[in-house]
């Protein structure tokens, strides 16, 4: 029995063309001999876990040697972290001394765990993001932060710059996230890998053998959003939206979601978003990436009604579909559609049901835009382009690190205080 098919970079050239493909490669085997590793809080749900499962593979299968780790923590430490992702995002939190107790002792137990002796060490979010003060650096270490950081809360935010500054960079999704830090900021949008089960062509076959093993009826256009159930993906508002375009179009809505590992508030708005369900609306919460492909083939249109959205690769994998996509006019997400042109961006529930009719009347209209929207994605948002753009990132440290001796002190105990 043969190896798992695995994509490489250079199944991406019908895409990108073979040129860029010897051009990542040659970047690729420059950085060949230094380990990598990137550390976040979940293996799956959300697109930290999709961007690093798939990053990692296709940069070793191009001969870099990047590893991954995941934090452990328990659900006190989680809650408190949610919290922190929330207030990021402009919420509201009760900072209490009880609260950073809790983050920074568990934080500290992954320390135990963790020798991060590598090269170039990536934190991803704020869950580990306090590690960088418990290691001797041997090289870099970069935070990237994948939430909206367009309006952190000011009480949080002065916490979390002083572990930023620690860092040699930060690398956010797009510029409007920029913050006063003393660490260099770096922007690099997210992207998907189009050869993955979620993103992979799907015969009519393969989809319906999917909508039908969950009961989903295709008599009638499908409205798909595919989100996490939490407050700033808005799915109450997506209900609220599909209820009045239903008025004037018979058609189903489907609400599918998972609830990530370190999201401990994903379980209370799907119960709360239940109450609210009527004939006509599914929802679901099940790990089956097959499902989101077929979904999002099958749909009439595709919403990402977000309020707050740090990238939103939930419309990027939809617009690969070649799908219309009716976005929230915020974040990552106004850098992916371009109003009226591959997709539509609203600002309101009566905007959104309007859009719903709109493409539900004239499927035309909608097949112009979902060509766009796939030709806008091949341009800008694969995952050959996410990890040149991580090769760049590391190349750059190379003046400043690669003419010094390792400074990783291997007898050092955790807790002592790393070069920053």
């Amino acid at each position: 029995m043969g190896l798992p098919y695995i994509a490489r970079l250079e199944h991406y050239e019908p895409y990108i063309g073979a040129e860029a493909v010897d051009r990542i490669l040659l970047k690729a085997e420059k950085m060949s001999d230094r380990r990598i590793v990137h550390v976040n809080s979940t293996y799956y749900g959300g697109g930290v876990a999709e961007l690093l499962g798939s990053m990692t593979l296709l940069a070793n299968l191009s001969g870099v040697q990047m590893g991954w780790r995941v934090i452990q923590g328990s659900p006190d430490f989680f809650n408190v972290t949610k919290k922190m992702h929330n207030a990021l995002q402009g919420g509201d939190i009760n900072l209490s001394w009880k609260k950073f107790r809790i983050y920074e002792h568990v934080v500290f137990e992954n320390v135990l765990r963790n020798h991060l002796d590598h090269d170039i060490v990536v934190i991803h979010d704020p869950q580990p993001l306090p590690m960088v003060r418990h290691y001797h650096k041997k090289g870099p270490w970069i935070w990237v932060c994948h939430v909206d950081l367009s309006n952190p809360n000011r009480k949080l935010w002065p916490y979390i710059r002083n572990y930023v500054n620690r860092y040699d960079a930060a690398v956010f999704s797009i510029p409007e996230y920029r913050q006063d830090t003393r660490t260099p900021l770096v922007f690099i949008k997210p992207a998907i890998d189009p050869f993955s089960i979620k993103n992979r062509d799907f015969s009519e076959e393969e989809v319906q053998e999917r909508l039908e093993k969950y009961n989903i009826p295709t008599d009638k256009p499908l409205v798909v959003q595919v989100s996490r159930f939490d407050k700033w993906k808005d799915p109450a508002g997506v209900i609220e939206a599909f209820k009045i375009a239903r008025k004037e179009v018979d058609c189903n809505l489907v609400l599918l979601g998972n609830i990530a590992s370190d999201d401990p508030e994903g379980v209370e708005i799907f119960n709360e978003l239940k109450e609210q369900t009527e004939e006509g609306i599914i929802m679901l919460t099940v790990e089956d990436t097959a499902l989101v492909n077929a979904l999002q083939r099958k749909a009439s249109v595709v919403l990402q009604k977000s309020i707050r959205e740090g990238f939103g690769l939930t419309v990027t994998e939809a617009m690969w579909k070649s799908k219309p996509v009716i976005g929230g006019n915020v974040g990552g997400i106004r850098h992916q559609i371009t109003d009226g042109e591959n997709g539509f961006l609203v600002d309101t529930v009566e905007e959104a049901a309007e859009r719903i009719i709109m493409l539900l009347k004239e499927p035309d209209l909608g097949r112009r835009i979902g060509e766009k929207a796939r030709k806008t994605v091949q341009e800008k948002f694969l995952m050959s382009r996410y990890l040149e753009d991580y090769l760049d990132l590391f190349k750059s440290f190379e003046a400043s690190y690669t003419l010094q001796k390792p400074i990783w002190n291997r007898k050092a105990k955790p807790g002592s205080r790393g070069r920053h």
